[in-house]
């Protein structure tokens, strides 16, 4: 459970300005340290922290983290709750009856079994997200806040997915909080997980996650709908797959009948489990080719012509100052691209860079591909997959556009 204030203590109490009161009123799950204007004591990581209105009524309740800039991750917002076993059972099912209807969120899908079952504050769980891998469940937690929750948790995932295994990822900034109580990044937390990656399904191709040392939670689940429409598009097209990481797309694209698939990463690691899918994969057919390059040079640089491109970087802005940057960034990126497509080829520029809006993301592109000459159509632009929806601005940061060169 939540740390509790010590035997004689008060329960944390909390005033945040008129500014966070309208905020959290709205539905939104983060109060700065900046927004908090009045406390009665100092507080713990992941104690519960009641946060009252100028007229002193109970406003929310969220987990407190004294070290972070977010200082309380609301769990709840409106009339007082208990924040029990029961309460948290209750907000775990929720989330996974949203995805029961997509993939069958506890029982065996025979297609894909490989999503995304809590995603973070869109879900009631801010800070912590959890993947599903096969039988392999990845918790990745962005606040120390979490740690006393944890054995909670894991009763109920072991209750939900019995013979799962668990494994705990950390970000980088509360490592060192973690080693205190004795959690590391990596570790796993219930079952056994082998030394080598988890192999699952997505689509009904098979792909490798790296669970315990991998990007993000071991693999890029979020981006599965934009991979199904390459798929779409691929038959008897030369692709391109730039910033390839271990092959997503490029699986997807041979699948759907493109001649030649090129992936092009800078990262030598990631074109290997991207041969490596592929070998997971014998039935396709396609001639897959790695490149190892920075994708920005190669990209400006290649004389070859391909008739679908997919651009999908990391993020190019991890924070506010980056913002200007990113959005020349990807218009760059998109210029290159489209010079890089025969008549009648497909350009998929994707962005996961959460301080570069979808506006100003689709209008970089926009304009990138009007200052070509060339006549390009615009096919579609995509968001967030169902698994990955986003409740609040904040948590908004994938988005993608296709455009046909006519």
């Amino acid at each position: 459970m939540p740390a509790q204030p010590a035997p004689g203590s008060s329960r944390l109490r909390l005033r945040v300005t008129n500014a966070a009161e309208s905020h959290i009123r709205a539905g939104h799950p983060w109060v700065y340290e900046s927004s908090v204007r009045e406390q009665n004591r100092p507080g713990e990581a992941g104690e519960l922290a009641v946060i009252y209105d100028r007229r002193d009524r109970f406003l929310a309740i969220g987990l407190y983290d004294p070290a972070s800039p977010l200082r309380v991750r609301v769990l709840h917002a409106g009339a007082p709750v208990n924040i029990d076993t029961a309460w948290w059972a209750a907000r775990l099912d929720s989330a996974l009856a949203r995805r029961a209807a997509l993939f069958g969120a506890v029982a065996e899908d025979h297609a894909t079994n490989g999503f995304r079952l809590i995603n973070g504050e869109s879900d009631g769980f801010p800070g912590l997200v959890l993947d599903r891998y096969a039988q392999v469940l990845v918790m990745k937690v962005y606040t120390a806040a979490w740690f006393p929750v944890l054995p909670l948790l894991l009763d109920l995932l072991a209750e939900r997915f019995s013979g799962f295994a668990v494994v705990l990822r950390l970000s980088r900034n509360i490592q060192e909080q973690a080693a205190k109580v004795a959690l590391m990044d990596g570790a796993v937390l219930l079952g056994d997980v082998p030394d080598g990656p988890v192999i699952f399904k997505e689509s009904g191709l098979h792909f490798e996650a790296d669970v315990r040392r991998g990007q993000k939670t071991g693999f890029f689940l979020d981006q599965r709908e934009n991979r199904r429409r390459v798929e779409t598009f691929a038959a008897g097209r030369r692709v391109l797959n730039a910033f390839s990481f271990s092959g997503g797309f490029s699986l997807y694209a041979a699948r759907g009948g493109a001649t030649e698939v090129v992936s092009v990463d800078i990262s030598p690691h990631a074109l290997e489990g991207a041969r490596r899918n592929f070998q997971l994969n014998p039935g396709l057919r396609a001639r897959h080719e790695t490149v190892q390059a920075d994708v920005f040079d190669w990209l400006g640089t290649t004389p070859r012509q391909f008739d679908l491109v997919i651009l999908d970087p990391p993020s190019l802005a991890r924070r506010e100052s980056e913002r200007a940057g990113a959005i020349r960034a990807y218009a760059k990126l998109a210029t290159d691209g489209l010079s890089k497509l025969a008549p009648g080829g497909i350009l998929i520029s994707a962005s996961c860079s959460a301080h570069v809006s979808a506006d100003e993301f689709f209008q970089a592109v926009r304009t990138a591909a009007r200052r070509t000459g060339r006549s390009v159509r615009e096919l579609r632009t995509s968001r967030h997959a169902p698994d990955h929806h986003a409740s609040f601005p904040e948590a908004e940061y994938l988005k993608a556009i296709y455009l046909r060169v006519e």
